[in-house]
C-alpha cells in the first residue's frame, strides 16, 4: 500500500484526483493540501510514498517545491501547461499529467509508479503461444521492428508483439530510457556516449536528437 498526498489549490482538480486515487486499491490518500509549504512540513514528519503535485501553486511553484525537498517521495506532476515537462524530469518525476486528466491516463501513471516502487526482477514476454520469463537485468535494449519489438538480452533475442510504448510503461523508468524513436536502452549496460551514439560493450546504438538532452541530464550528470 502506497501512502499519498495531493498538493493542488483548485477544488475541481482536487476532486478529480481524490476520485481517481480512492479507486486504486494500492493507494491510500492521507491528506490534501493547497499550500505547498504546509505539505512540505507534513512530508518531513510522515511516511509518504507519492505526491500528486500541481506546478502552479500560491506562494511557491511546484518546481521550486521539488528543489526544496531533501528526501523526496515519488512525484507525479499535474498541470495544465506542457512547457515545464523537460525541466521537471531532472527531478526524476514519475510522470507529467496534463489537465484535464483522464482516468485512462491516470492509470498509466500508476503503472509507471508501481514499476518504480514495487520490486520486479522478471518480466514475461509473449512469443507465439509461449510466455517466456526473463530477468530484467539481462535486457540490453529493446528495438522497434515494424509490427514487433525485439527484446535483446545478453543471451538471445526475443520477438514480441507489444509496442515500444508498452515496454516503456512496463519496465522500471529508472533503468529503461527511450534514446531514439526505435530504441529503449537499459541504462545499466551502457559504457560510453559519444556524439549521437551510445556504446554498450560490443554494441552501438543511435541517440536521437530529441532524446539526447534529457538523457545527458539524467544519466551523465
Amino acid at each position: 500500500m502506497l501512502n499519498c498526498i495531493i498538493i493542488e489549490d483548485q477544488p475541481p482538480a482536487q476532486r478529480i484526483l481524490k476520485k481517481y486515487i480512492t479507486s486504486i486499491d494500492n493507494l491510500t490518500l492521507k491528506e490534501v493540501f493547497s499550500d505547498a509549504m504546509k505539505a512540505k512540513i507534513y512530508i518531513e514528519n510522515n511516511s509518504i510514498d507519492v505526491v500528486f503535485l500541481d506546478i502552479h501553486l500560491p506562494k511557491i511553484s511546484g518546481i521550486e517545491f521539488l528543489k526544496s525537498l531533501t528526501n523526496s517521495p515519488k512525484i507525479i506532476l499535474t498541470t495544465a501547461f506542457s512547457e515545464y515537462a523537460l525541466e521537471s524530469y531532472q527531478f526524476n518525476v514519475i510522470d507529467y499529467l496534463l489537465k484535464p486528466i483522464s482516468f485512462e491516463r491516470f492509470l498509466q501513471s500508476i503503472s509507471k509508479l508501481e514499476a518504480n516502487t514495487i520490486p520486479n526482477k522478471t518480466i514475461f514476454i509473449k512469443s507465439g503461444y509461449d510466455h517466456i520469463k526473463i530477468n530484467i537485468s539481462d535486457v540490453l535494449y529493446i528495438k522497434a521492428d515494424s509490427d514487433y519489438t525485439e527484446i535483446i538480452t545478453n543471451k538471445k533475442t526475443f520477438l514480441s508483439k507489444e509496442s515500444l510504448k508498452y515496454w516503456l510503461q512496463k519496465l522500471p523508468a529508472k533503468e529503461f530510457y527511450q534514446i531514439h524513436k526505435s530504441y529503449i536502452l537499459n541504462t545499466l549496460h551502457f559504457t560510453k556516449v559519444s556524439g549521437n551514439k551510445i556504446y554498450l560493450s560490443n554494441i552501438t546504438l543511435p541517440l536521437g536528437r530529441t532524446y539526447k538532452k534529457t538523457f545527458m541530464e539524467n544519466y551523465l550528470n
